[in-house]
């Protein structure tokens, strides 16, 4: 019997940095091996703006497993199928959308996890446990201790409801959705504004005070990075497939037709 753990919250509980790799447009199972390659922790398989549907998803979560990166999965919305579907069928942990409250916080951890702890309903033999046939006790004990519950902040309301949504039980991360965070202050791509900087260290306040961990996502920035890790960031997306190839591609281009403009010099 083969129970995969959770590198990424071990990671967390040892408070060492955990970086994601976003999956939005691409579809390979390879990009599991990639994103580990690449030295990454876990996968960041978006459901919310990526246009895979939830076969795309759990073949991503299923190859995941075996690379020791992380299968993450962020969900559409806060019903509770999004959740399970994605979990019965490979996902270490859900990152929940637009959670403003408490109340929304403690629906999430409700969707991920089973009595007591919450109220997913039991589906059968799960990928994460290599399809063994556990006991029950068993099988909810070791889902619960391996799944990862991820709220989202993007909003002021979320900010100013930070408190009470890091001592909701069951909780692990606080991520900070940057771009839709700054986009609602009114100050859209203001990463390094001073109310974006405030948000974050009530955050990291609020969520030391109740043993979670803060992540963020959204800022590419290196020095605004490494500012925001030095407060205590700890869970950040360090990126999407489709930015890093055009970067990349970019890049590699450029220097390409640096080449070619050599050459036409050469020979005028």
């Amino acid at each position: 019997m083969t129970i995969t753990p959770n590198h990424t919250k071990d990671r967390l509980k040892a408070g060492t940095l955990s970086i994601g790799f976003a999956v939005r447009k691409l579809r390979g199972v390879d990009l599991a091996k990639i994103a580990k390659a690449c030295d990454y922790d876990w996968l960041f398989i978006d459901m919310e703006h990526g246009s895979m549907d939830l076969d795309d998803v759990a073949q991503l979560c299923v190859a995941a497993l075996d690379t020791g990166i992380t299968p993450l999965v962020r969900v559409p919305g806060h019903e509770h199928y999004h959740a399970a579907r994605v979990l019965d069928n490979g996902a270490m942990g859900i990152i929940i959308p637009h959670v403003d409250t408490a109340e929304e916080a403690a629906r999430a951890v409700n969707h991920c996890l089973f009595p007591p702890a919450g109220h997913r309903s039991l589906g059968g033999p799960l990928p994460q446990l290599g399809f063994a046939a556990l006991d029950i006790a068993a099988h909810v004990e070791t889902s619960n201790a391996n799944t990862l519950v991820i709220v989202m902040l993007e909003t002021p309301a979320a900010i100013e409801n930070v408190e009470s949504i890091a001592a909701t039980p069951g909780v692990d991360v606080l991520h900070i959705g940057c771009n839709d965070l700054a986009a609602e202050m009114g100050i859209p791509g203001e990463f390094g504004h001073d109310r974006i900087e405030q948000a974050i260290a009530a955050t990291l306040t609020a969520a030391a005070k109740h043993g979670k961990t803060v992540g963020i996502g959204g800022v590419n920035d290196t020095a605004l990075t490494t500012k925001y890790v030095d407060m205590g960031v700890r869970f950040v997306t360090g990126g999407a497939d489709y930015s890093f190839l055009t970067s990349a591609a970019t890049a590699r281009g450029k220097f390409l037709r640096g080449l070619e403009a050599d050459m036409e010099s050469a020979t005028s």
